[in-house]
């Protein structure tokens, strides 16, 4: 393999660079304000007629409405608010590795929290399973004695930069995969550096490339190390948010990040504006050439002008208004674009895809969970082969979070952010005021006063009933 052949070994392909527009939106969502900020013209655009300054202060102080971490994270906690299940036909010694199934003490029900979280921000991520090199390990016991045994590694989206597949037996696989790693290494007696690499996977081996200094001074990428594994495949599982085909996906929520794009862009007008309405112009007519102008308390300013005028100029306040009520008609549509997730659709029709004539319908967050729950069978199948056991066993994701109605996904939607503290008990009264749940008449302050009154008598009932 020659120097330029090896230097695209950190190249992403095509189909990933293309998925990575995406990601790169939805990371700096996720990032919060600091992020937006550092984006700068990527998300929030510079006006012709807006000199330099004028732009950075406005980027400097704009602040994001998180929209679309807040609902990763409220639908992501939705299927683990239970734990998972681990079936009866999982291996006792694979049941036992559940635990710590990382090796960073991360137990399965934690490590696929994380995995959900992930799929449903970037659309794809994947769950490699690795093992260490067994040298002198012959029996079980050798095997516990070293600590050596088959253990997950959560795969970001950003890690992967491209693959090679072929179809066998009808069946997709991977004949090749390249992830992106960074490995702390000690530096000295107390420093560490970080390092970049590339593993590369193939069925039975794996590369490992880094970049080396050449003669000319230049970097340039060379294998660093290498191996054989136990197994003929290669041990990833994709665990995808919307599945678009084998090895590519879509953030579930995408529409929803363009449009928190699109509010933080409106909120920065917003802000600017209220800035412009409350330091008012003042303006002066015909007062001649001679006068001074002293603006403060105690002073006296005379014009002999004949038409001569002094005074301050203000906003109306109009277009502050409209800006403000287009902002919650957003915030609006950003949290009925969230809880679309959450509503069941019609079940399957076709004569292939029903099972049974009472099968019920799913929503797509069920859809999701169910590809996950499908990947971590795998990925225990694929732990048990490499040990020698004959299958990993199964596990299930709570699902019974599905409702029937937009409107109703919306409220559960609404009280989730209560309770984590992404909302306030008067906005989310005066959201189901909105939406019609509430009556129209219900007066939000006198309801929250009136509910902290009841909270005391409530919290002595339950003292009195234990």
């Amino acid at each position: 393999m020659t120097g330029n052949e090896l230097n695209d070994v950190a190249k992403q392909s095509a189909t990933v660079a293309e998925m990575s527009v995406a990601w790169n939106l939805a990371e700096d969502l996720m990032g919060g304000t600091a992020a937006m900020r550092k984006a700068g013209k990527r998300h929030l655009p510079q006006w012709p007629a807006e000199d330099e300054q004028a732009y950075k202060s406005r980027r400097d102080t704009a602040t994001l409405f998180p929209a679309y971490s807040r609902t990763i994270s409220v639908l992501a906690g939705k299927p683990f608010s239970k734990p998972i299940t681990i079936g009866e036909d999982v291996p006792e010694r694979v049941r036992t590795w559940l635990e710590n199934v990382d090796l960073e003490g991360r137990n399965l029900h934690a490590f696929a929290a994380d995995l959900c979280a992930n799929a449903l921000g970037y659309g794809l991520c994947g769950i490699l399973v690795d093992c260490p090199k067994a040298d002198g390990v012959k029996t079980r016991a050798d095997e516990q004695r070293a600590g050596v045994r088959p253990y997950f590694v959560h795969v970001r989206h950003n890690a992967i930069l491209g693959w090679r597949s072929e179809t066998k037996g009808g069946h997709t696989l991977l004949t090749q995969l390249r992830l992106l790693e960074a490995v702390n290494e000690n530096d000295g007696l107390f420093g560490e550096k970080l390092i970049e690499q590339v593993r590369v996977l193939e069925p039975g081996k794996w590369t490992v490339y880094r970049k080396k200094k050449t003669a000319s001074g230049a970097d340039a990428w060379s294998e660093h190390d290498a191996g054989t594994t136990s197994i003929d495949v290669i041990p990833f599982i994709p665990v995808y948010g919307f599945r678009k085909g084998f090895m590519t996906g879509v953030p579930p929520m995408l529409e929803l990040a363009h449009m928190n794009v699109e509010h933080w862009q409106s909120k920065s007008d917003q802000q600017t504006i209220l800035h412009v309405a409350r330091v008012p112009v003042l303006f002066a007519k015909d007062l001649g050439p001679e006068t001074k102008i002293v603006v403060g308390m105690g002073s006296l300013i005379t014009a002999s002008g004949e038409h001569a005028d002094m005074k301050y100029v203000e906003h109306t306040g109009k277009a502050i208004e409209a800006g403000r009520m287009s902002l919650l008609d957003l915030e609006d549509q950003m949290r009925q674009v969230g809880a679309e997730l959450l509503v069941i659709k019609p079940g399957n029709t076709t004569e292939v895809q029903t099972v049974s004539d009472n099968e019920q319908g799913m929503c797509d967050l069920q859809r999701i969970m169910q590809s996950l729950e499908d990947g971590l069978d795998q990925a225990l199948d694929l732990m048990a082969k490499f040990v020698g056991e004959e299958e990993g066993g199964h596990v299930s994701i709570f699902s019974d979070f599905g409702v029937a109605t937009l409107a109703e996904a919306s409220a559960k939607l609404l009280f989730e952010m209560k309770a984590d503290g992404s909302l306030s008990h008067a906005t989310l009264l005066n959201e189901l005021k909105r939406r019609g749940t509430l009556s129209p008449e219900v007066d939000v302050e006198k309801e929250i006063a009136a509910a902290k009154l009841e909270k005391p008598d409530l919290e002595r009932q339950e003292k009195v009933s234990v």
